[in-house]
Parts: structure tokens; sequence; C-alpha cells
């Protein structure tokens, strides 16, 4: 993940560009590099954690909770094979769904199990990941990320033959902050944050100092200020970036309690539309790749062809946008996104939809 090759930089950054597209390949490898996926993990315990309680106060008994998990685990296995062969190779739906398979049973392990396991994994994986990463000459995150194959069937092909490794890479470096998002949602952390500012102030700091702090050696690299650094720097570069990017996730989630809390009962217009968004995040998600692949394979408009590091993160922010306003068109319809949609009516059955201003499962 951290070699560099011909023609990219670790994480799959290009080689050439001007000082902007440096600048923004910098700044990106700081704060956003690795930083969504354990955010996301961590969310994702939280949710699966929200739903053993629930299932619990509705009087279930454990096995039948375990067999809903399950069940919802293989369906997001599913989902993921789909989105990967025909969309995005670095689909994260199907580690999840993994995730929720084989390590559903953690959810009822104590506090200080799950603390310890946590901290043990999320060591063991960083460390791991980066070290045999840096040691197989990988492309930097090229192949998964820029297409070069102008035939579509080749391309599903590629994506397909790549999938199974990296899904049980994403759930090897997934597993830890899965544990700490359950943990955390025992204390209620993110529904109730007014009662854990402290807590959450500490961890966007901590967090987010981290990833700053372990992100630089590898973003003065892919910005080209460091531009011949040896074998042994780029291993220790990509564990420093992986740790920083536990960090920098818990941080980031930590943050959004924090603007939970400010923003409170009176939220404007944007609050809103973040919020649609965040209940239809599954449908955003599958959205954007659907943009992704419109907007830069070189069988469709290969956008990628013209644009640089500063333009193609211009062009996602624009994505996300308009995700997030398909979100809030939906929400003003009262409606769910087809995706969460399709998946509970999968995981429950017809008889157990709700409205969508419920809490969603």
């Amino acid at each position: 993940m951290y070699v560099q090759a011909d023609d990219y930089l670790p994480l799959g950054y290009p080689t050439e560009g001007g000082l902007l597209d440096r600048a923004v390949a910098g700044v990106v490898t700081v704060m956003g590099d690795t930083r969504g996926y354990p955010m996301f993990a961590a969310l994702f315990g939280y949710g699966v954690a929200q739903i053993h309680r629930r299932q619990q106060a509705a009087g279930r008994e454990w096995h039948d909770i375990r067999r809903l998990l399950r069940q919802r685990g293989r369906w997001l296995v599913v989902f993921g094979g789909c989105h990967a062969v025909l969309l995005y190779s670095g689909d994260i739906l199907a580690a999840y769904g993994l995730i929720a398979l084989l390590f559903a049973g953690m959810l009822r392990f104590r506090d200080r199990s799950l603390l310890v396991a946590a901290g043990v994994l999320c060591l063991i994986s960083t460390t791991l990941f980066s070290l045999i990463a840096a040691s197989a000459g990988m492309d930097g995150g090229a192949s998964t990320v820029v297409s070069t194959t102008e035939n579509p069937l080749r391309d599903a092909l590629n994506r397909a033959t790549g999938w199974p490794g990296s899904t049980l890479m994403l759930v090897f470096i997934s597993v830890g902050p899965f544990l700490l998002g359950v943990w955390a949602a025992r204390r209620r952390v993110l529904e109730e944050p007014g009662r854990h500012q402290r807590f959450l102030r500490n961890t966007a700091a901590i967090g987010i100092g981290a990833a700053i702090a372990g992100g630089l050696p590898l973003a003065l690299i892919t910005s080209l200020v460091w531009t011949d650094p040896s074998q042994a720097t780029l291993g220790l570069a990509g564990v420093l970036h992986m740790a920083g990017g536990v960090g920098g996730g818990l941080g980031y989630a930590a943050l959004i309690g924090l603007l939970a809390v400010r923003v409170g009962e009176q939220r404007g217009p944007l609050v809103t539309a973040l919020s649609a968004c965040g209940q239809r995040s599954m449908t955003c998600y599958l959205l954007q790749s659907v943009a992704w692949l419109g907007l830069f394979a070189p069988y469709t408009l290969n956008l990628g062809r013209h644009l640089g590091v500063a333009g193609t993160v211009l062009v996602g922010v624009i994505v996300w946008a308009c995700s997030v306003l398909i979100a809030d068109v939906l929400r003003r319809k009262n409606r769910r996104g087809p995706a969460e949609t399709a998946l509970r009516r999968l995981t429950y059955g017809p008889s157990r939809e709700r409205s969508p201003v419920q809490k969603a499962s």
C-alpha cells in the first residue's frame, strides 16, 4: 500500500501534478486517507450494538438476536459482492457483513474484554497490514482506485477477482474499531452526547491529533516534498499513517457527537439534510459509486485523464453534496433510501417495515 510504483506514489497518488495538486494530496493523506474506514467501522459497531439492545428490550433471546444479526450480515455480503463487481472494488459492505457473521458473539463480551480485544486487534492489524503491504511492492492503492482497462467486462472481472482479498483485508483492519463502537454504544455516547462531552472532547482531540501526527511523514512523500524515501522509511511511514487512521476515525466520530451537542434541537436546513444522508448512508454510498464509475472509468467519461488530484477531490465533494441533496429529497417525501429498504425487508421481512421517521435499525 505504501510502495512507490513508476506512475503512482503511495496511496495511489500520481507522480505528476502542480503545486495545488501536491498540496491537496498532502492534506488528504493526513486528514482523509484510511481515516474513514475506522470511523465507519466504529459507527457500524455502534449500530449493531443498538440493534442488540433493542432486540433484548423486546424480549428476544440471544440465539434469535444472533440469527437476526447474521441474517443481516449475509445480505450485506451479497450487497457488497454486487457492489464490488458492478461498481467499485473497494467495497466495505461485505467486510461489515462478514464482521457481523464472524464476530456477533463478541457482543456478549464484558467491557474490559471488549477494550482489550479491540486494542490488541488494532495494534496487530495496523502493524502487520502496513509492513506486509510495504514489503509486497504494491502500487500504493492505485489498482483499487484507478481503472486502466477500456473494456467494462474485463474491468468487472478485475474487480471480482480482487474483491475477496480486499474484503478480508478490510475485515482485518475493521474489527478493532467495530468493537470500540460496541463499547461506546453501551454507554449511549452518541445518543446522549451531552452527558459525555468531556470524553468526546478528549477523544476528538487525541484522535485527530494522532491522525495529523501519524499522517505527516507519508504526506511529505505524497506531496513530493520528500522525494527519495528508502523502503524501510516507507514501511515506517505506513505504520504511522495506519495507526493515525484509527485515532482519526474515532476522533471524527467523537467530533460528530460534539457537533450534535452544539446544534441541539435547533437544526437548520443543512444539518437536517446531513442527518437525512446519515439515515440513508448505504443508499448514498452506492450512489456515489455509480457516479464515480460514470465519471472516471476509461470507458465512460474518463475525467481522470484530464483532472489532477485537486480537480478529482473537487468532483468528489460535488458528488457527495449531490447525494446529500438526494437524501434530503427522500426525507421530504418521508421515504427510506432504497438500499436501506431492501436490506431491512430481506433481514426482517415486509411485515417489519417501519416509517422512516422512526430510528432505523
